[in-house]
């Protein structure tokens, strides 16, 4: 009868709302029950490079996943070549710096079709991994420096593939940040860093959009490989944040297959021949994997297998032109506007003569090399779409430098000649493939030799240049008061071209925000001093200094600071407001502000609220980004924002208690338009809820009891029995003697009273004192 039901339900709901009114766990368990040992097993590793084993016998499907992050990138085996063709969206770098979540669940919402339209179950991405140095190989596949920005953009991405029946693997999980020695290096991370720095994106994602499933990473953590490792995913994925899906391990990334199952890893891919599984069998059977734990982890895979396969909707038909104006709008969006000299943008109609520089204007790179690369349906280039655009104007074509971007005297001879002819000159640059790419990280953050004599050159002959950056990641930029404009275009994907084209003429006002800083040199990082480490340890000793945070407590000037970028009108700041300027951490807190478009065009600004605690106890960095909104203004419009503060975003991570803790204390609330304008601040003093619960031990400091609730009388009382003393200081002498004493003790363990009291302190003292404070 239940059967019977379900068919009914099938057939009148979608395959995506049957999915959803289906219990897949329950489903899931029943299966498991039905299954032999080595079926069981065989479900843990793939059947092919890409799909997953089916058991005939029960009804158990296959499904298919492929990459990537910013298109489909479907292919038999690893021939990549022959991938089918599908919408080349921006890669992650360019898409977080729109700041608009919005534009992101669009652009996954295509990418959800396309995977349908292609029988795809499980879409690889995103990469929400942090850029800990502008050298990572992989930057162009990661979406910020910042978790903040980076969570919301993942939550927006999954939720826009998930609508349309398709799963999500959010990766790389966890603290996956240079490519050099990926498949051995150890990230050793403090457990703090782990949860301000590279736990809160994963964080958000899995509790406000759950994805299918979650990719963990090729390195160890702390020691312990990524694929085994049980506080990543069983206490934190499963455990904290509530991972209704399974875990797969990337491509090759399974070093013991059931210390794997053990920790939670769900899924091995690529296929291993049996060879893993049998390994599993093995462990069960010999007592070392329960069998139970077995059944756990594959019915967490079985669930979503199911389901995956029931949302498969069939006939979809994707409409190719469709899908590449979405590509060019969210490209648009994307582009950073970073120098506008004299408001030489956007280019005026009077101009007559404009010269076009550079192989990226006819040949552009418009995606990043790896795993994550895509078959275009089509290309655009720029000086195509330039000279469709602006029709008044000549324009006139130099390559300037040759493929590899290595410097090409003749090219740019030609080059200075075309600018001295001309009355603007569009410089294209940036970084080619064998510069950024998965497998290996950067050497340096400069552009090729022969893109930035190519901009230096052209500056000597014509002072209205125009450079276009075509880049995953930051880089420096020698030549950068040399010139009036720089446009940082990123890898715009396959209708970037048109995008830059857009921006350049006014078509569309730039709105992008840099979610990365650009530093001006390399030295000025903070891993400049071992990045990428190839001892097999990195380790990430700038703790939760990464990105502005480290560029803010240095006082370092970059080049362009995080969440910065021009706009072709200007944008005002007043009346910031809040509900409450005294509350408790767990009150609701609202933050309104009114932003003004003081121009004369329409435009989007990037409403940015950063949190300062005026006096910490832990060393904390000057602002933390904590919330954003993009608004988009008409000329003389004005908006009020608002945003809802919780507990978090006053919290730190108390590695002693590991948990998040509030310091009561004054808070600045800061908002503006990039980390380092920020114009209006309100003070909100938060009276704790949540302090450290700290535990007490005989290797706790002197000065750990003091700030103990319950040992304040304690505390006096081990001062005096350390002196001698009987009373408290009276005189100015004595109080001065006192404070010299305590300032001696504060770092001092307590068990070291038992040696230095002269016998005064006992062990019986101390256990007593250590099960008084730490009472309840």
């Amino acid at each position: 009868m239940k059967k019977i039901i379900l068919l009914l339900i099938g057939l009148t709901l979608s395959s995506q709302s049957y999915a959803q009114a289906v219990d897949y766990r329950a489903k899931a368990k029943k299966l498991v029950s039905q299954m032999t040992l080595e079926e069981k097993a065989s479900l843990c590793s793939g059947e092919t490079a890409w799909s997953t084993k089916a058991i005939t016998r029960l009804g158990i499907p296959s499904i298919f996943m492929t990459d990537g992050p910013h298109g489909l990138r479907k292919a038999e085996g690893f021939d990549f070549t022959n991938s089918v063709p599908s919408t080349c969206f921006p890669t992650a770098s360019a898409l977080a710096s729109s700041w608009n979540p919005a534009l992101a669940q669009k652009m996954g919402e295509a990418l959800g079709i396309e995977s349908q339209a292609n029988d795809v179950q499980i879409l690889l991405g995103p990469g929400v991994n942090m850029k800990r140095s502008p050298l990572g190989g992989r930057n162009f596949e990661y979406f910020s420096e910042d978790p903040v920005l980076a969570g919301k953009i993942a939550i927006g991405f999954i939720n826009g593939v998930q609508s349309q029946g398709v799963g999500t693997s959010m990766k790389h999980f966890a603290a996956n940040s240079q490519e050099a020695e990926r498949m051995s290096n150890s990230s050793n991370v403090d457990e703090r860093t782990l949860n301000e720095i590279y736990f809160p994106a994963f964080e958000m994602a899995v509790k406000e959009a759950q994805p299918w499933t979650v990719m963990c990473s090729y390195n160890k953590l702390n020691g312990t490989y990524a694929s085994e490792n049980s506080y990543l995913l069983n206490q934190m994925l499963k455990g904290k944040w509530g991972l209704q899906g399974f875990v797969v391990s990337d491509w090759g990334a399974v070093n013991e297959r059931a210390l794997g199952v053990g920790a939670g890893l769900h899924l091995e891919m690529p296929a291993s021949g049996g060879f893993n599984d049998k390994k599993i069998v093995e462990a069960v059977k010999k007592g070392t994997l329960a069998e139970a734990r077995l059944d756990e982890i594959v019915t967490d895979l079985l669930a979503i297998t199911l389901k995956a396969k029931d949302s498969h909707k069939k006939g979809i038909v994707v409409d190719k032109i469709k899908h590449n104006e979405l590509a060019r709008q969210v490209s648009g969006e994307c582009i950073v506007l970073l120098k506008n000299d004299n408001a030489i943008l956007p280019l005026q109609s009077a101009l007559k003569k404009i010269a076009i520089v550079g192989d990226f204007a006819k040949n552009p790179r418009y995606q990043g090399a790896g795993s994550s690369q895509v078959r275009p349906t089509q290309i655009v280039n720029a000086l195509n779409e330039l000279q469709k655009m602006a029709k008044g104007t000549q324009f006139s074509f130099s390559t300037g430098y040759n493929t590899a971007g290595e410097t090409d005297d003749a090219k740019i001879a030609e080059a200075i000649q075309n600018a001295k002819n001309s009355e603007l000159v569009i410089v294209f640059a940036g970084l080619p493939d064998s510069y950024e790419s998965e497998g290996f990280d950067r050497n340096n953050m400069d552009l090729p030799a022969g893109h930035n004599k190519l901009i230096s050159e052209v500056a000597k002959v014509n002072k209205n240049i125009v450079v276009v950056l075509m880049n995953g990641a930051a880089v420096s930029m020698p030549w950068k008061n040399d010139v009036a404009a720089i446009v940082e275009a990123y890898l715009g994907g396959q209708a970037g071209g048109g995008a830059i084209a857009d921006v350049l003429t006014g078509r569309v006002n730039p709105s992008g925000k840099l979610s990365e800083t650009f530093p001006a040199r390399l030295e000025d990082t903070p891993t400049a001093m071992d990045f990428p480490s190839k001892d097999g340890n990195a380790n990430y000793g700038e703790g939760i200094f990464i990105g502005y945070r480290y560029y803010d407590k240095k006082k370092i000037e970059p080049n362009f600071p995080f969440g910065y970028g021009l706009s072709y009108t200007s944008f005002s700041y007043s009346d910031i407001k809040a509900n409450t300027t005294a509350a408790k951490d767990s009150d609701a807190i609202t933050i309104s502000v009114k932003v003004k478009n003081t121009g004369k065009i329409a435009g989007k600004e990037v409403v940015q609220l950063y949190v300062h605690e005026q006096e910490s106890e832990v060393s904390r960095p000057e602002n933390e980004l904590k919330h954003f909104e993009k608004v988009a203004l008409l000329a003389g419009e004005e908006k009020t924002v608002t945003f809802q503060l919780t507990s978090r975003d006053f919290a730190y991570f108390n590695s002693k208690s590991h948990d998040w803790a509030i310091k009561s204390g004054k808070f600045d609330i800061l908002i503006g338009s990039s980390s380092r304008n920020l114009p209006l601040k309100q003070t909100i003093t938060i009276e704790s809820t949540k302090a450290a619960k700290i535990v007490l031990t005989r290797e706790s400091l002197f000065k750990e009891f003091k700030k103990s609730p319950n040992s304040q009388a304690i505390y006096e009382q081990l001062v005096q029995s350390f002196t001698g003393a009987n009373k408290k200081p009276e005189t100015e002498d004595e109080k001065k003697a006192a404070s010299f004493l305590e300032a001696m003790l504060a770092d001092m363990p307590i068990n070291k009273f038992l040696l230095l009291s002269g016998g005064k302190f006992t062990e019986e003292n101390l256990d007593g004192i250590l099960k008084a404070v730490n009472q309840n």
